[in-house]
């Protein structure tokens, strides 16, 4: 068995419990999708996947990677696996997917970087399904729905272009070595791959989540027209008392482009 020490800087805690392996693998979808699969650590994980499929895994320690070019070889050698040395969220940052063509993410992530590859992979148009291993309150973050106490922008952009959004599995410290100081989670998400988020919604739903437990309205208020923001309450029925964990996902979307529509209107009569 191999034997490495787990290095902090790199987030590594390696998954242990054969029985939220297999989990993991029972979760995935029966489709002709490719796997991606970030930080495969020891393999433990990529033993199970490549039985399934053809696998690109991202590798960012060139201990662990090496261990795993050795440990795969002959996967490797038949065009079952392929590991890239790199930081995944740098690779993301210069190209627009992380493979070619359709696939899911199946992986254990880093709990450092959970949050932004989610959001990565919500943003590749050629990922569609999602079933990672993250830190609990970051799983209940993904999945929360309006008016629940984890509802955030994480929550309103998942329920925007996904179909399913769920947790499948609760996931304790000692199935991991070494156990880590919180609980994990595997969350599963299925894209909807008609659907997508700009940038600035996104820049947008920071502004409104800028302070979770004040009134919409005053968050929205710092950097929009208070009385813009008034008429389009009016128009949208939203009470004015309304916090932000506690509007629909679908109302944030007609928010936006109501303020939106409203500042183009005020810069057009200012103009004439």
């Amino acid at each position: 068995m191999i034997k490495i020490k787990a290095k902090k800087k790199f987030g590594q805690n390696f998954l242990k419990d054969e029985s939220v392996l297999f989990k993991i693998i029972e979760s995935m979808p029966n489709n002709d999708n490719h796997l991606v699969e970030i930080g495969p650590g020891l393999g433990d994980l990529t033993k199970k996947l490549v039985k399934c499929k053809d696998v690109t895994a991202y590798e960012v320690d060139r201990d662990l990677y090496a261990i795993l070019q050795a440990e795969f070889i002959r996967d490797i050698d038949n065009g079952r696996l392929k590991i890239i040395l790199v930081d995944v969220l740098e690779r993301w940052s210069n190209v627009s997917s992380l493979y070619s063509d359709k696939y899911d993410l199946i992986a254990n992530l880093p709990y450092y970087i959970a949050t932004n590859i989610i959001l990565k992979a919500l943003d590749d148009e050629n990922c569609e399904n999602i079933i990672v291993m993250v830190q609990r309150e970051v799983a209940n973050k993904f999945v929360a729905s309006s008016g629940d106490k984890d509802f955030s922008s994480l929550g309103v952009i998942t329920k925007l272009v996904s179909k399913k959004a769920e947790i499948v599995l609760k996931v304790p410290p000692e199935s991991f070595s070494p156990p880590p100081k919180v609980e994990s989670a595997i969350i599963y998400i299925k894209k909807d791959l008609n659907k997508s988020i700009d940038e600035n919604f996104k820049k947008f739903l920071k502004i409104c989540f800028s302070q979770p437990r004040k009134k919409l309205i005053k968050n929205l208020s710092s950097n929009f027209d208070k009385t813009l923001l008034e008429k389009i309450f009016n128009k949208l029925e939203l009470v004015d008392t309304i916090r932000p964990h506690e509007l629909e996902p679908s109302l944030y979307s007609l928010l936006y482009k109501g303020i939106n529509n409203g500042r183009e209107h005020t810069a057009s009569t200012d103009k004439c």
